[in-house]
């Protein structure tokens, strides 16, 4: 996932990580019922089954079974103490879609949209009736003025649990504009086999994404058996605060507090965990830095990114190899030139997964 603090972008990071997009339905208000269809559909293979079903015979796939084989033999000079074995995840097109637009992105014009009613100056305002009617053209003519301006119309403070309330409703009715399947089916299954194979060889998996930290926390035990203190992510201040009944909690500021974006994943791999990874995965010019810093570590290390080359199946940008652009997880030419240099293993999507999702024919 690649998102820059730069003009237009400087209002999709805030927006994206403090609230919410398309033609979902509405985040529902505080205190709806907040059940949510965010158990993600992986199948639990066979004691002693083959690793890896949803994975071609290739590279890729010998790379994490050689890997991990390596790194949990006591008897090879590349062993990885259990307390050492870390692997890191992106999240938007590393483990689900992020095509057409990022999923909080989408999570966020929705929720633009349902507090328009309250701010009916906004119909006669170009951007913000762009915005709330999807036209993104109107959005990419946008000034630094109109994103100052949305910043203050949308960066409105709430207790964490609000929000998380927010995102459960959200997530428990939104579906892919495409695929017209909720958000937790549109996980990429040969990542989810990736992530419980190194989960069953003593490695503990993170996910590093640039989006909101809070947002992804909210579902990650469910979609990807990922506990909500093993998410690093971007996020806003927030501050200590007393209900009427001298209750404490916990409130949302506007304020930026971590851009886990560039290097930035790499500075807080290290904050949060003092440690290098010893496997990372990431899909875009995003996550460069974070493989950078894997392979800086000693020892053993595998750094892989997912190619989006698969039109069909899912989507096909670039614009590595002559794949069309995107401003949406960018994997540039310089990055795949990058990868072959450094050794780093490239997973063609057309090539190397038998299926892209679990429920494929």
């Amino acid at each position: 996932m690649k998102i820059r603090l730069a003009h237009l972008s400087t209002l999709l990071f805030l927006v994206l990580i403090d609230f919410g997009c398309s033609k979902n339905p509405s985040p529902a208000a505080a205190g709806a019922p907040n059940e949510t269809a965010t158990t993600s559909v992986v199948q639990p293979a066979p004691s002693g089954a083959e690793p890896l079903t949803s994975w071609n015979n290739g590279t890729a796939k010998h790379a994490i079974i050689d890997f991990v084989k390596t790194t949990t033999d006591k008897n090879n000079p590349k062993f990885v103490p259990p307390e050492d074995r870390i692997a890191t995840f992106d999240q938007d097109g590393t483990l689900w879609v992020e095509q057409p637009l990022y999923s909080q992105l989408v999570f966020s014009y929705d929720r633009l949209k349902s507090i328009a009613p309250q701010h009916p100056e906004w119909s006669r305002d170009p951007l913000f009736k762009g915005l709330i009617v999807g036209d993104l053209k109107a959005v990419m003519k946008s000034t630094g003025n109109y994103v100052d301006a949305i910043d203050k119309a949308t960066q409105i403070s709430m207790p964490v649990d609000e929000f998380a309330s927010l995102v459960k409703a959200w997530m428990a009715t939104a579906k892919h504009v495409r695929f017209d399947r909720p958000y937790p089916q549109m996980v990429y299954q040969p990542m989810l086999e990736v992530m419980k194979y190194l989960r069953d060889n003593g490695y503990r998996t993170y996910i590093v994404t640039g989006g909101g930290q809070q947002f992804v926390r909210t579902y990650s035990q469910q979609v990807y058996g990922i506990p909500p203190e093993q998410v690093i992510g971007s996020a806003v201040k927030t501050e200590l605060q007393y209900n009427k009944d001298g209750q404490a909690f916990l409130m949302r500021e506007k304020s930026i507090l971590l851009d886990n974006n560039h290097a930035g994943k790499a500075e807080d791999i290290f904050l949060f965990l003092g440690r290098h990874p010893k496997a990372a995965f990431g899909n875009s010019t995003g996550d460069q830095q974070m493989l950078e810093y894997t392979q800086s570590g000693a020892g053993a290390a595998l750094e892989m990114l997912v190619l989006h080359d698969d039109a069909k199946r899912e989507y096909a940008y670039g614009p590595a190899n002559g794949l069309p652009a995107t401003k949406i997880g960018t994997f540039s030419q310089p990055l795949y030139d990058e990868a072959k240099r450094n050794g780093w293993t490239v997973i063609s999507m057309k090539d190397d997964w038998k299926r892209v999702f679990a429920w494929e024919n």
